[in-house]
């Protein structure tokens, strides 16, 4: 690896329109003040480094299941899957990742599988940390069905500063595990709802790396018949 790709990561183009209106305010800056203008460069460098998508490198081992953000384990509780999904009424292990404006917002699947449904639902916009934000935020939601039979859940939420989701995946689409699906501006979080009898491997406080960092392995609870 060569030293500059160390601190040079590759940017994903949904920044480049964001990068050239700060480079943009930022030459302004400097003809009304220089100190201005250099904490408009700094500011610059931070939205490039927002929108940064650097490759990962995913578990080969059949059956793991991985974080589909960076950021840190903020929940771990009991919750029923948002109701658009069609995942019943009971309730699966939720494993939530909070991202703050220094992580990588790139979203990634947490597993192998088709996508069977993406629902978008409006809301608000809480603190993505608090645990009512799963219900009360804006909120895109996407059922992830394996090969097995099971089903997962994977919610991108909005938060205090976040104001767009973005998914490029659609119904019907074939994902492989790490597999990049979306992403969200400035600040937010990433829900998991594991399948039913199967107990994270991470806890509270945890920081994960997307398309790399193991939450489950689903392996050591086979699929139930029928």
């Amino acid at each position: 690896m060569k030293m500059l790709d160390t601190f040079i990561k590759p940017m994903h183009p949904e920044g480049r329109k964001f990068v050239a209106i700060f480079a943009a305010i930022t030459l302004v800056l400097f003809f009304v003040w220089e100190v201005l203008g250099w904490i408009g460069v700094g500011a610059t460098v931070w939205c490039y480094y927002f929108f940064r998508d650097p490759e990962r490198v995913t578990p080969k081992r059949k059956g793991v299941l991985v974080s589909p953000a960076d950021g840190v384990i903020s929940l771990i509780e009991p919750a029923i899957p948002p109701k658009e999904l069609g995942m019943g009424e009971r309730a699966l292990t939720r494993v939530s990742v909070f991202m703050n404006v220094f992580n990588c917002h790139v979203n990634r699947a947490p597993i192998a599988g088709t996508v069977s449904q993406v629902a978008y639902r409006p809301g608000k916009f809480l603190n993505a940390s608090l645990d009512k934000a799963s219900v009360d935020n804006e909120r895109n939601s996407l059922r992830i069905d394996m090969a097995d039979g099971r089903s997962i859940a994977v919610v991108q939420i909005a938060g205090l500063v976040a104001r767009r989701i973005v998914c490029w995946t659609n119904p019907g689409t074939t994902l492989a595990t790490g597999e990049r699906f979306g992403l969200i501006r400035f600040g937010s979080r990433l829900d998991v709802y594991l399948p039913d009898g199967v107990a994270p491997m991470v806890s509270i406080g945890q920081t994960m790396v997307a398309g790399e960092t193991v939450i489950a392995d689903l392996s050591d609870v086979p699929a139930r018949a029928g």
